[in-house]
């Protein structure tokens, strides 16, 4: 069973005293966060590359299973043409070269604004990437969820092109009104988009963005467990990344999703007690 499940950051202010150690700073962070996830979704590379530095830290930091599944940067998939921008995708990967043994998948999340007529540029871009690495695609364009012939054109690409069909789960966060100011954020930034479920490539990956309030989340991701544990059977490793809608509470919804799957997490770090010379 090859199960990957993360998280969308290592750090967050709220995690030292239950997913992290106190007292550690913040670039230690992914020490504790790797000894209980063994991936991660790498969002700041959407913003910007990481610089060398930080790469090998990361990898020095990380045990040999961990998986780093990062983003393509914003000016490949929201700047341009897609077809333009094959250069600076293959150059991005080569950056990555100190992470080379553990890049997880690659992720190209597209604008809503990209839809069927990227589709072209879509093939020329995958088709130019270096077959030793895993890809995604997420797409947001309505188009791509009306199981039209634009959605059939976009899945007979990706199970040519043997790239995985990224699925967003955001249902429990538009679940109900928004009564949190980070439920308002969440709504206003998460996309809304029909779940269909799909395995486009031997890695699919769900991404589940959940309700702060857990209570909520139950009735969605429940109706995963089969699906997952089927890919799963089929010899298909699984990426599966938690989110929440401040992220506040992602480690322990990632948890309770992993004793669901019979996959149970290590102890949290910071919820261990304090050794006995560390109390005084």
């Amino acid at each position: 069973m090859s199960l990957y499940l993360g998280l969308s950051q290592w750090s967050h202010p709220d995690w030292p005293g239950s997913l992290l150690r106190r007292g550690l700073k913040t670039a230690e962070h992914l020490g504790d966060y790797a000894r209980v996830f063994n991936t991660v979704e790498g969002n700041t590379s959407f913003y910007g590359v990481p610089d060398h530095h930080s790469l090998l830290r990361w990898e020095a930091m990380t045990p040999a299973h961990f998986r780093f599944t990062f983003k393509f940067p914003s000016f490949v998939s929201h700047q341009g043409r897609l077809e333009d921008n094959i250069r600076a995708a293959l150059d991005f990967i080569d950056h990555l070269r100190p992470l080379h043994p553990k890049l997880g998948m690659l992720m190209l999340q597209l604008p809503k604004s990209s839809g069927p007529e990227q589709l072209q540029g879509l093939s020329a871009l995958l088709g130019a990437l270096p077959r030793s690495f895993d890809y995604g695609v997420e797409v947001r364009h309505p188009a791509f969820f009306a199981k039209g012939e634009e959605e059939r054109r976009l899945n007979r690409l990706l199970l040519e092109q043997g790239v995985n069909r990224i699925i967003m789960d955001s249902r429990p966060v538009f679940s109900c009104p928004p009564t949190t100011p980070a439920l308002m954020d969440a709504q206003a930034k998460k996309p809304k988009v029909p779940v269909h479920i799909i395995s486009t490539g031997t890695r699919p990956m769900v991404r589940f963005i959940g309700h702060p309030d857990p209570a909520y989340n139950l009735p969605y991701w429940q109706p995963w467990l089969p699906r997952l544990r089927g890919w799963l059977d089929q010899g298909k490793s699984v990426y599966l990344f938690v989110h929440t809608a401040d992220n506040r509470l992602a480690p322990a919804l990632a948890a309770e999703l992993a004793a669901a799957l019979g996959a149970p997490l290590p102890a949290f770090p910071g919820a261990a007690p304090a050794p006995q010379g560390e109390l005084f």
